[in-house]
Order: structure tokens, then sequence, then C-alpha cells
């Protein structure tokens, strides 16, 4: 949610995908009659807001966020109508161990080349990185270090063919493999 200078409420964002076990238990019905419950405290769990947005930040820019895991969803990350300038990926990596950090920064960077759009990520204890639209890190705090990074966020790109068709176009590619491998193997008959 933004906060302007007077006070007021601005734009807010409500995270889409939600940690099982974390921020809901899925199959609840079934896992609480077991006496299975979600990992975090509390008996309540979270409902997903609508999916990607775009906060306009004024003289920061638009902004697309991703709270946390959302940024690992590959073609689930922009809002396609009002394409952001950057991804703003807050996120606690604690939980994740040594190696949840630097996957999960990989993850972030593939989503930057898939769009064509930077991504800002700030942590706690993970990685924190500004990743330019074609994947490169430009700056990064290490894990477990603090500190801050002080650059210009990177220009964005024009739409990419993943920014444009999503994960339809991996997915065409696969049925068009598919029929060619089906046609040669007629063919060899």
């Amino acid at each position: 949610m933004t906060v302007h200078a007077d006070g007021s409420l601005g734009a807010r964002y409500d995270k889409s995908h939600l940690v099982p076990y974390g921020e809901y238990l899925p199959m609840r019905p079934i896992l609480s009659a077991i006496g299975l419950s979600r990992l975090a405290p509390g008996d309540i769990d979270f409902w997903p807001g609508p999916g990607p947005r775009t906060l306009d930040l004024g003289s920061f820019g638009k902004a697309g966020l991703q709270i946390c895991y959302e940024i690992i969803f590959s073609g689930q990350v922009v809002d396609r109508t009002h394409r952001p300038d950057f991804l703003f990926n807050p996120s606690n990596d604690a939980w994740f161990g040594s190696w949840g950090p630097p996957q999960h920064l990989a993850q972030a960077r593939l989503r930057a080349i898939e769009e064509g759009l930077p991504v800002i990520r700030a942590t706690p204890t993970g990685i924190s990185a500004v990743i330019d639209a074609d994947g490169r890190i430009l700056a990064a705090v290490p894990m477990h270090e603090a500190g801050r990074i002080d650059t210009v966020i990177p220009k964005s790109q024009p739409p990419t063919l993943f920014a444009q068709y999503g994960n339809m176009l991996p997915v065409a590619f696969a049925l068009l493999l598919l029929l060619v491998a089906i046609a040669f193997r007629r063919r060899g008959r």
C-alpha cells in the first residue's frame, strides 16, 4: 500500500500467490481433520489477491510488485494491460537456508529476461540486487550482510515475445516439436 505525504492511502497490492502451509493450508477440511495445520502460527488462512498490478510511484515510475516467492511464477508477474517500468520484489529469504537465496535471485533474473524489465530485490537476509532487463546483476548486497544499493533504476526494454505471448510461446514450440517427432517417426516406417 502506498502512503502519500499527507498521510492519505493510495494504491495497494494484495499478494496473489500464497505460500502453501505458511499463508494457507491446502485442502484444509481434510488436513485439519487429521491434525495438520499451517507451519506459521494461526488458524486463519489468507486470501489471494487478484494478481499482478502496476502501482504508480510518481517520480520513481510504475512498479510491478511481486512479494517474495511470487517472482518464481513465469508468465504471471506483470499486469499485461498496464506494463510497469520495473518489478519490485521484496522478500524474506531467511527460511530458505543457504541454498534458497541464490536460487530465488536466479529466478528473479529469469523474470527480468522474460519480461524485458529490470528487477529490484530487497531482502533483510537474502541477496538484495538490482537486475537489468537483460538479467545482469548491476549491484548486489550479499546474503547475511547489511548494506544499501545506490543506483539509478535501469531502463526497461520493449516487451519481449514472451512478454507479449506468455507461456503460450513455449507450449506452442513444444507442440511443434512433438508434431515434427511424430512426422519423422511415421516417415521412418
